[in-house]
């Protein structure tokens, strides 16, 4: 049986992929800190995995890599507003975590390993849609510390022959989608306020569009790219087909808040997938209007969102209006 290690295997896209690995008969060994994942994510197949609490950062990782013919690895802080207040602790885990987890991959030999990186490297667009080729420009501190993750994956394949692909995810979204911590993803923000019968906050005009992939294309993505042989690249992951935050709210259902656009923020992120097709043969399969189906359909996946109003949101992300407002 194939062993493949994942890191952050039991927070959203972590979670997904694990189920679908053990379901094509992998052996997989887990790792994830339970800084964000959660257990309850890998309920279903906790007792076919190896799962090891443990920080990417730590050096004792390297012993789980042993064996492992593919590595994923996912595990990272993610969400903006925390990033801006709390750079270092993002620096320190998405950068030297990874680094940590590329000079595990290469003291224990393994084969490939497969990159979640972000979308959000392009920062504020200006070619739609957006190719692997367009400008890199981050904007906050999350955005810089997964560029800055590639940029390290792409020099460990350079310099000591790593094998494997950077994927670029765009506007994730699917059930066990974060909903604890800080501010974030604007799909969450709705549903728990939709499941509060509270008004869905819509920021700006609600005309810039988003570019949101259902979990399930993603993790399709990821497999292959993992069976590929393909290296060396970035990769967008997205649907190519963006849809305005205004429709998403439609979609959801419900009154509607506006509240101030944020800076440094696109009006629009588009993915060309071009790549996606030719090299890893992957595009997306599930409509926006599928997925949201399923997102509410799972509604305990979402018990424990936080619900946020107007003032809870301005408050979050003072910070934000702070030092991008200029």
């Amino acid at each position: 049986m194939m062993k493949v290690l994942v890191t952050g295997a039991a927070g959203f896209i972590g979670s997904h992929l694990v189920e679908e690995l053990v379901s094509k008969g992998l052996e997989v060994v887990a790792v994830d800190n339970l800084k964000t994942g959660k257990l309850e994510n890998l309920r279903s197949v906790i007792h076919r995995i190896s799962f090891h609490q443990m920080d990417i950062r730590s050096p004792e990782i390297v012993k789980f890599f042993f064996g492992a013919s593919t590595v994923f690895h996912l595990a990272a802080l993610a969400d903006i507003v925390p990033s801006i207040s709390d750079p270092f602790e993002y620096i320190d885990v998405n950068v030297m975590g990874t680094t940590q987890v590329l000079e595990a991959a290469r003291v224990a030999g393994v084969a490939r390993l497969i990159y979640a990186a972000s979308s959000s490297c392009y920062g504020i667009p200006t070619e739609f849609p957006t190719s692997e080729e367009a400008n890199l420009a981050p904007k906050y501190p999350y955005a810089l510390s997964k560029y800055l993750g590639e940029q390290i994956f792409f020099h460990w394949q350079n310099l000591y022959g790593l094998k494997g692909l950077s994927l670029r995810f765009f506007n994730v979204y699917g059930p066990r989608s974060r909903t604890g911590g800080s501010y974030g993803a604007v799909l969450g923000v709705f549903l728990a306020q939709k499941m509060s019968n509270m008004p869905l906050t819509v920021v700006g005009d609600g005309n810039q569009k988003r570019d949101f992939t259902f979990v399930g294309d993603v993790v399709e993505a990821i497999i292959l790219a993992g069976e590929s042989v393909a290296t060396n690249m970035a990769i967008n992951i997205g649907t190519s087909n963006p849809i305005s935050i205004n429709e998403l709210a439609t979609m959801i259902g419900g009154p509607i808040d506006y509240i101030p656009k944020r800076p440094g923020e696109p009006d629009i992120t588009h993915a060309a997938i071009n790549r996606a097709q030719a090299v890893l043969n992957w595009s997306p399969k599930t409509n926006i209007e599928q997925g949201i189906k399923e997102v509410l359909a799972a509604k305990e996946t979402w018990a424990d969102a936080p619900i946020w109003t107007k003032e809870a949101i301005e408050l979050a992300t003072t910070d934000w209006f702070r030092y991008l407002g200029h």
